[in-house]
């Protein structure tokens, strides 16, 4: 289950570099968004071992540091596109 509320939390909080308490948020998650979201914590922080495994949590390639912050606007593209009512 998804808390939408809490990973856009940690997407705004991401998105301004503070990835501790972004991490407190997604480490209480279970879904693959939260997975992606947590490797992108652990690129912030520098341990990118950590991040490879989240991002293989969440089924995505490892795109390295240098795209941490494309990685934050398509998660924030992603939680929208998830919350979004369906189109008729």
């Amino acid at each position: 289950m998804t808390d939408a509320n809490a990973l856009a939390r940690a997407l705004d909080l991401l998105a301004g570099g503070q990835w501790q308490p972004a991490h407190e948020v997604v480490q209480k998650e279970t879904s693959t968004l939260a997975a992606w979201l947590h490797g992108i914590v652990h690129t912030l922080e520098g341990d990118l071992d950590n991040a490879r495994y989240w991002y293989r949590k969440a089924d995505r390639a490892f795109p390295g540091p240098d795209a941490v912050h494309d990685e934050i606007t398509a998660a924030q593209k992603a939680l929208r596109d998830a919350v979004a009512p369906p189109r008729s």
